[in-house]
């Protein structure tokens, strides 16, 4: 009898051109050579070696890889999807990095930025010599932005930032921070640099999730701009909504490398350890539990394939975007837990990657959307009904 594939049984990676496929091997020989020996003593340690893995990174091309021009690789959104999930595959932290560095920060540059602020920060961000950060969350305002307290006020032709930003991702190493803040016209970005007089930050400590990655505070204490600082394209919501929905169509590709790690690790152990005279995977509750993992995990992978390619026709909208965090983070922290309960004890060490993983994908559930936002996205698109007020 034929056996699935557990890592694609749908063979749905025949649907990769020779690019994708490319990248996609590219970056999982990154992974194997350069993370996965180190991450859990990241994880342990609460560190993560930005500056060292950074040129890495940019040298293969993935940094802003979905932009063109600019020292970016104008790679496929399929692209894209597969490197993210082959990136979290080792740890949700790696994709972070990557994912902030190009969706959140080079791609409002690149969308709403002017000819000036490209030149200057884009192609030192793809390289991977200069990292950047996204301060839109604040101490009081998480799932409502709209809400924020960060301001921004005229004076001459400068402006003056007053605010914090919370659970900023890369925010204490950052070179350039791209801020929201509200102005008399609406809300608008501007690019701060690091070493601004009055924009300080302080890193997030005693984290027990997404530890091999780097989280700030950022403070804006009067800080005055240039009006060259602001990003001239956009004004209101839309320009940092649109950037989450860049950065979450990397985060539903992702969970699935993540899922994936924790289904190979489960099913291993469940064919090598021994129980009652047999191997765990020969008894029928395990084979229950290693059925509905695969399952889980080929609707994500059919649902990460499908998006990218509505994403590569110019098709994808938000509440597709929504809809798949949704599903995708749900199920890969089922497989997650359901691959720890197959390990037993072993599985709460780091020496195998379940509960690392589980525990990066709580947060994973709740940033750039929470379940519940996403939740009720899905539930406006299907009722015409908004329901967030």
């Amino acid at each position: 009898m034929p056996h699935l594939n557990p890592v694609d049984a749908l063979d749905l990676d025949s649907e990769l051109d020779d690019d994708e496929r490319l990248i996609r091997d590219t970056v999982a020989a990154f992974v194997r050579d350069h993370v996965s020996d180190h991450v859990a003593g990241w994880f342990e340690s609460g560190t993560f070696p930005t500056h060292e893995l950074a040129p890495v990174i940019g040298k293969l091309g993935l940094l802003g890889m979905h932009l063109d021009g600019y020292g970016c690789a104008g790679a496929s959104a399929a692209a894209y999807g597969v490197a993210c999930r082959e990136l979290e595959a080792a740890d949700s932290g790696l994709r972070s990095f990557v994912s902030v560095q190009g969706s959140l920060v080079m791609f409002p540059i690149h969308r709403y930025g002017s000819e000036e602020q490209k030149q200057e920060w884009l192609p030192r961000l793809a390289s991977g010599e200069a990292v950047g950060c996204f301060g839109l969350t604040e101490p009081d305002q998480g799932s409502d932005p709209g809400g924020m307290r960060t301001v921004a006020k005229r004076d001459g032709d400068d402006w003056i930032l007053n605010g914090t930003k919370m659970w900023i991702t890369n925010g204490s190493i950052a070179d350039v921070a791209v801020v929201w803040a509200r102005t008399e016209d609406g809300i608008r970005g501007f690019l701060v640099p690091k070493g601004t007089p009055g924009f300080t930050t302080s890193e997030i400590h005693s984290k027990l999730s997404l530890r091999a990655s780097v989280t700030a505070e950022l403070h804006l204490e009067d800080v005055r701009l240039p009006s060259s600082a602001v990003l001239p394209g956009v004004t209101g919501l839309r320009g940092p909504l649109s950037c989450l929905s860049e950065a979450r169509f990397g985060i539903l590709c992702g969970v699935v490398g993540a899922a994936r790690t924790c289904y190979l690790s489960a099913l291993d152990y469940s064919t090598t350890r021994e129980q009652f005279g047999r191997p765990l995977g020969g008894f029928q509750l395990t084979q229950r539990k290693l059925a509905g993992m695969q399952v889980g995990l080929v609707h994500s992978q059919l649902l990460a394939l499908r998006l990218s390619k509505l994403k590569d026709a110019g098709q994808l909208r938000p509440e597709h975007v929504s809809l798949g965090k949704l599903a995708n983070v749900r199920a890969a922290l089922d497989i997650a837990r359901d691959a720890r309960t197959i390990l037993g004890a072993n599985g709460i060490t780091t020496e195998y990657p379940v509960l690392r993983h589980a525990n990066n994908l709580e947060t994973v559930l709740t940033y750039e959307g929470t379940e519940e936002i996403h939740t009720l996205v899905v539930g406006e698109s299907v009722t015409g009904l908004a329901a967030y007020r």
